[in-house]
């Protein structure tokens, strides 16, 4: 008699779990079962509802334990397998996660869930080929099933096979829109694969993107595609007006050729951030080619300042300061950039040039002559000017 209330007292803990199942009370199913358990240490059943109810309660550790217990009783519960592999995955363990979904594959191999599950699990684990495989078989069984589509799809891509991971990302995001933006990250594949092109056509599907058209104009620009990048750039500045999409829509007019545009925007740039070396550099260059001189020297300037170890700085600075007719800041600008570096026949010829017209002679000599040795016929007209100059103040300097 004792026995049979005890069977009976054990029965009515897992019926009270599986009532409170039923309406979604988890903790009190978790307590029920849990007492059934306590009754019967070998219910496997008992186990299972248990790990289930934890589950729902994203207790994902705990449920893990009790799937695990459950087959430890009943070794090989395909429930139990598929569960506890699914809490594995949840938990970023897919490499546990991986043997019990190849045993529910095995049980049931026309089933669509463990089959996917499966893929998964070896995605995560870098078993891209039979990922794949699985994928591909997991579409067989359910092909309207848009996250096995954005599987097969990761799982091409991440073998580089990019037009094939394309028909696949296209697939997921026309069954459920929700993965369409998924696209965006194939472009990014593609930029890394080092085809912009391909990259660019998806950015043109996504109109009303903000961020993809202003790193679409971006990507134009990289590949000079200038005129193609100015409308680009253009909307995402009149949609967000950032400092970066600020400078990018004014580099973009200036490789445009419209120069007059870059130059507000350049200058609201440099006084939003005058720290900025990089906008300083590209103001005074735009200044320069509207031969505004003065303005673009004093932009040259203020990025020597901030970085005066920049030789190429300092040679700019020293031929704005020479298109202005400035010549002993000019000089003292090449002396500087030829001290960090920046010891080209070109430097050499512009000295030359300065101390000739500073009435320096003998080094402007040594400057021309040092410019011949460097230029070595790759500079032909400046060479032919060089030649008869030094002819000139040899003669010059013989007659003192």
């Amino acid at each position: 008699m004792a026995v049979a209330l005890f069977f009976l007292q054990a029965v009515d803990y897992s019926s009270e779990g599986m009532k409170a199942l039923d309406e979604g009370k988890y903790e009190a199913a978790v307590q029920s079962f849990s007492k059934a358990i306590d009754a019967d240490p070998k219910d496997y059943t008992a186990h299972f509802n248990l790990a289930l109810a934890y589950g729902l309660l994203h207790k994902d550790g705990e449920g893990i334990a009790e799937y695990r217990k459950t087959l430890e009783l009943k070794p090989g519960l395909y429930e139990a397998q598929l569960n506890a592999g699914i809490l594995l995955m949840r938990q970023q363990d897919p490499a546990a996660a991986l043997p019990l979904f190849e045993g529910a594959v095995e049980q049931k191999p026309k089933e669509f869930r463990p089959r996917y599950y499966l893929a998964e699990a070896q995605l995560e684990t870098g078993v891209l080929d039979k990922a794949e495989e699985n994928y591909h078989l997991a579409l067989e069984l359910d092909p309207k099933s848009a996250t096995a589509e954005l599987g097969l799809a990761h799982a091409l891509a991440r073998q580089g096979k990019l037009a094939d991971a394309d028909l696949h990302f296209r697939q997921a995001g026309q069954l459920d829109s929700r993965y369409r933006d998924y696209l965006l990250e194939l472009a990014s594949l593609y930029e890394q694969a080092k085809q912009p092109g391909e990259a660019i056509k998806i950015y043109r599907e996504f109109p009303d993107n903000a961020a993809a058209q202003e790193h679409m104009g971006q990507l134009m620009l990289e590949n000079q595609q200038y005129a193609d990048a100015v409308p680009r750039l253009e909307a995402a500045f009149g949609k967000d007006p950032t400092q970066a999409n600020r400078a990018a829509l004014a580099a973009a007019y200036l490789f445009a050729g419209q120069i007059e545009k870059a130059l507000p925007l350049l200058d609201k740039a440099v006084a939003a951030e005058p720290s900025n070396y990089d906008f300083r550099m590209m103001y005074a260059r735009a200044l320069r080619d509207r031969k505004q001189y003065l303005p673009a020297a004093n932009q040259f300037y203020a990025a020597a300042k901030l970085k005066p170890g920049e030789a190429m700085t300092w040679s700019e600075l020293g031929g704005m300061l020479y298109m202005m007719g400035d010549f002993q800041p000019s000089l003292a600008a090449f002396d500087k950039a030829r001290d960090l570096g920046e010891n080209t026949p070109g430097n050499w010829f512009l000295r030359a040039i300065i101390l000739d017209k500073l009435k320096q002679l003998k080094l402007a000599l040594d400057a021309y002559q040092h410019f011949l040795s460097m230029s070595g016929g790759k500079n032909t007209n400046q060479e032919i000017q060089a030649r008869a100059r030094v002819r000139i103040i040899q003669r010059e300097l013989e007659k003192r």
